[in-house]
């Protein structure tokens, strides 16, 4: 089981239908609005509540940002790239995923899967080793998209990268020794972003494989961003591409 913590995220977890054991709310908790829709929505999937106080919440929490409620679900299962492919071809829209290369920070991978949500992504892949996986944390910091947003663990991002390219699917690096910008790419065709690890960016075996290296145009004395923020910002740009086409 894993816990889910945090008025938003309790709320996402219950309506996306996933497994959940019980909800447990302080007993101290103002019955606000968010508040009275987890327990609409516990009720109606027959889910049970239980009323305890603080600081047992506190006592089962693992962070600070419980808000005074946690849920118990079931840990979330994660897709295979086969998933993620059908998933594209159901919706009738040029592929669009995202491939982490080694993300290690729970809050980015979190903020990663909220804004890939947001912006119409069919799928993130990530690794197996050496990289953050779907924990309370990255629950917590999605803001409850780890409930829609299909994940696949791989053992080898090459072999998934050479997989996707099978499959007519542009391969598209983020690093800052790209010659273009990623505002040069149709992200409209069939695209794979690929966001490298916070300390050492994308491995060499995986350079190597991108159809395209693109930088993010920066000025400063900091010669980087942070991962999520520059995933963000090239999800970003493929929605807006996409929208532009429609």
């Amino acid at each position: 089981m894993d816990i889910i913590e945090g008025k938003n995220p309790v709320i996402e977890l219950l309506k996306s239908g996933h497994p959940v054991s019980k909800v447990v709310v302080a007993n101290n908790l103002r019955n606000d609005g968010a508040v009275t829709e987890i327990i609409r929505l516990s009720h109606i999937r027959r889910i049970q509540v239980e009323y305890v106080p603080r600081h047992i919440v506190e006592r089962c929490s693992k962070s600070s940002a419980n808000q005074g409620i946690i849920a118990y679900s079931s840990i979330k299962e994660y897709f295979t790239t086969d998933d993620v492919l059908e998933r594209s071809r159901v919706k009738k829209e040029p592929p669009l995923y995202v491939i982490l290369d080694g993300i290690e920070d729970p809050q980015n991978l979190g903020s990663i899967l909220r804004t890939a949500n947001a912006c119409g992504v069919h799928g993130v892949i990530i690794r197996s080793r050496r990289a953050v996986g779907l924990t309370a944390t990255v629950a917590k910091i999605s803001a409850g998209a780890v409930w829609y947003m299909p994940v696949v663990r791989v053992s080898s991002i090459p072999q998934v990268i050479e997989k996707l390219k099978n499959e007519n699917i542009w391969i598209v690096g983020i690093e800052n020794i790209g010659k273009e910008t990623y505002r040069k790419i149709d992200f409209r065709l069939p695209t794979a972003i690929v966001i490298g690890s916070e300390g050492s960016g994308l491995s060499e075996l995986v350079r190597r494989r991108c159809d395209f290296l693109v930088r993010i145009p920066m000025t400063g004395e900091i010669s980087s961003l942070n991962a999520s923020v520059a995933a963000a910002l090239v999800m970003y740009e493929a929605f807006n591409k996409r929208n532009e086409a429609d």
